[in-house]
């Protein structure tokens, strides 16, 4: 069976490669992901994802793995920053608060649709300016919900997390391999 990641996000690759799996193909699904009035974080991911695996060009015996991830701050949205200027604007916004990360990843073949999503509850340290300064040199915020990336150098930044490490990455690695032995992509581990 041939699967298909649906996304361009070489971090997603990665995560997948670590319980060994290497898609077939990448398809990064085009679709509009600006939120809907009154859409609150879970459910526009959620919808993100489906919409990504729906979008993305396939054969009924391809399988399409995609997923999304937002920042939650309240019911407010911190999607991939425009640019530098937002990106410290959500970093001062996390600064010293608690948030959500959300991740939902859709596996789609054929008609069939399954769908996964996490939550994770992460703090975030209070920021000083130089702090920021650092953070926003390294390039790092770039194309990552919130603005920051865990898995880098903005990992100093989070004393505590509660939920799924990978999910924070962008794919949850527990429940992306229940979706994929669900479709019968890998088989049941030991």
């Amino acid at each position: 069976m041939t699967l298909i990641l649906g996304s361009a996000s070489p971090r997603r690759k990665e995560l997948l490669a670590q319980i060994g799996i290497v898609p077939d193909d990448i398809r990064p699904a085009d679709i509009d992901e600006i939120p809907k009035p009154g859409e609150t974080p879970r459910p526009y991911c959620v919808r993100l994802a489906r919409e990504k695996a729906l979008a993305v060009k396939a054969l009924p015996t391809e399988a399409v793995l995609s997923a999304d991830t937002v920042v939650a701050l309240g019911r407010r949205i911190l999607g991939k920053p425009a640019g530098e200027a937002e990106a410290r604007k959500y970093l001062r916004m996390l600064s010293g608060r608690r948030h959500r990360v959300v991740t939902a990843v859709a596996l789609r073949l054929g008609d069939n649709l399954w769908e996964k999503e996490t939550v994770t509850a992460l703090k975030m340290k209070q920021l000083t300016e130089a702090d920021i300064d650092a953070y926003i040199a390294t390039g790092e915020w770039d194309g990552k919900a919130g603005g920051y990336g865990i898995q880098g150098y903005a990992g100093r930044f989070i004393p505590w997390l509660s939920g799924s490490y990978t999910g924070v990455v962008g794919l949850p690695l527990t429940e992306t391999a229940s979706l994929l032995q669900t479709a019968g992509i890998i088989g049941e581990t030991a």
